[in-house]
């Protein structure tokens, strides 16, 4: 009897474990290089929260912001290999994956408003986009705004003699590259990690990016002037591992793109409101001039950089870039000629 009643104990503790074990969440560890106060960091706290809500607990989303767990260079080899599940990188990272067409949104000045943007991501060129991402084993869910690229350098820049010289930091891009040295800057790409330390020791002159990231990542500490110049867009795309996606089970995938959804919502609102705020931020904290271009100043860059759409755009195709341009509605100086 003795020993049927340790055999029954066993069983119920094993049945016990079992249960346990099934009641375990499934875990996406969301990995990105902001600030978790940036309007991407906020939207992928969002997107956990609503994660866990509309899959009544069967997921948990533990997001890793700063670079915590990888930086620019080593977050694509993560989702590879398995050590995160999801990611929002830059539209200019995915040249990794040996897809130019992301960048497209590197070319200067191609938006004229966020209107415009979301005609192009939001429409049936963004999707095809995203769909293109699965030949590398990749799944494309959403384009996250981060916004319009401003530049900051230690001395004003309004004019082309102004930048004539000045070294950037950009994200690695053959596009921002060009645009660069088409304006007389002197690119020189960083991970996002290394600009505000680059910027303290003068390893570079300046760096661009939308103001929510110049505030979050304390940059207006390191750079006395702050340009809004509007010269691109930077946004990002949520992606997950094709395989780990394809082993989730049906009804938690719906769930998962639903709250999706709802974050992209929650992001998009979120850096138009943040980088309204940084900026008035970055005002009242006294440490950086915010300069505005007047039209002709404006105008004299784009002029400048019309040179980048008629040197091959770095691989991107011709049937995309004049798609996008369509329905972005942008024109160039030379469409009138």
């Amino acid at each position: 009897m003795r020993s049927l009643a340790y055999l029954f104990a066993a069983l119920v503790s094993v049945l016990s474990l079992g249960s346990a074990a099934a009641q375990d969440p499934i875990v996406i560890r969301f990995s990105h290089v902001v600030s978790a106060d940036a309007p991407k960091g906020r939207a992928a706290l969002k997107f956990a929260e609503l994660a866990a809500e509309r899959t009544g607990g069967k997921v948990r989303v533990d997001v890793f912001p700063n670079s915590r767990l990888y930086g620019d260079k080593d977050e694509m080899a993560a989702l590879f290999s398995g050590h995160v599940e999801m990611l929002a990188p830059s539209l200019s990272k995915f040249r990794v994956l040996r897809v130019t067409d992301f960048e497209v949104f590197d070319l200067p000045f191609l938006f004229s408003d966020i209107a415009a943007v979301h005609r192009v991501t939001q429409g049936e060129i963004g999707k095809a986009m995203l769909g293109k991402l699965e030949q590398s084993g990749v799944v494309g869910l959403a384009f996250w705004d981060n916004g319009f690229k401003q530049m900051s350098a230690n001395k004003p820049l309004r004019t082309l003699k102004d930048l004539d010289g000045v070294s950037m930091r950009i994200q690695p891009s053959n596009v921002l590259d060009s645009t660069m040295k088409a304006l007389g800057v002197r690119p020189r790409p960083l991970e996002f990690s290394e600009v505000y330390s680059s910027l303290k020791v003068g390893a570079v002159d300046g760096t661009e990016g939308p103001i929510s990231n110049f505030y979050t990542q304390n940059l207006h500490r390191a750079q006395k002037y702050l340009t809004l110049s509007d010269h691109g867009y930077l946004g990002y795309a949520v992606i997950t591992n094709k395989k780990f996606w394809s082993g989730l089970p049906a009804d938690i995938r719906t769930a998962l793109e639903t709250a999706l959804r709802d974050a992209t919502v929650f992001a998009n609102q979120a850096a138009l409101d943040g980088n309204a705020a940084a900026l008035e931020a970055v005002k009242a904290s006294g440490q950086t001039e915010v300069i505005e271009l007047t039209a002709q100043e404006k105008a004299a860059w784009r002029d400048a950089v019309e040179s980048v759409y008629h040197s091959g755009v770095g691989g991107i195709p011709t049937d995309l870039l004049e798609n996008v341009r369509k329905v972005a509605g942008h024109t160039l100086a030379s469409d009138a000629r």
